[in-house]
């Protein structure tokens, strides 16, 4: 088995205001492993937790010789989010939000033949089952419905 890595140019990576920090690891990570830069547009509301995690990632990535392959651009999605989703030199976008925005996304990227990869309309649901401990049904739900949210 071989696996073989083709970096595509810019990746567009726009984040939800839940889970800001984990989502924006997971896409951001897999974009500069493959040798991709990141064009990172987070949630409006989740502006400071951002800057707070672009900035430990870019000294990290310049500690070890990796300058300017990751930006950050806050603003909100109809102005800064869909000139990155229109921008021809973005040739892939990952977009985590609703279902609505999401159509939006996927036709306009489409429309260009650029790719995606969503997430849509995750509501953090629980199933509670009757013979649980509902102390930590609880628990777990409170935590994964706003515990790690921005």
């Amino acid at each position: 088995m071989m696996e073989q890595w083709n970096p595509i140019g810019i990746v567009g990576c726009i984040t939800a205001f839940n889970f800001p920090v984990a989502v924006a690891g997971w896409n951001i990570a897999l974009a500069l492993i493959v040798g991709d830069l990141v064009l990172w547009k987070p949630a409006l509301t989740t502006c400071l937790t951002s800057v707070a995690l672009h900035k430990i990632m870019a000294d990290v990535l310049a500690q070890h010789g990796f300058k300017s392959v990751l930006t950050l651009c806050c603003g909100d999605g109809p102005d800064i989010g869909n000139a990155v989703v229109m921008d021809k030199n973005v040739p892939l976008v990952s977009f985590t939000g609703s279902t609505n925005v999401g159509r939006h996304v996927s036709a306009e990227v489409h429309r260009r033949f650029g790719k995606t990869i969503l997430e849509l309309g995750g509501n953090n649901a629980s199933i509670v089952m009757p013979d649980c401990n509902l102390d930590m049904a609880f628990g777990g739900s409170i935590f994964g419905a706003v515990g790690t949210c921005g």
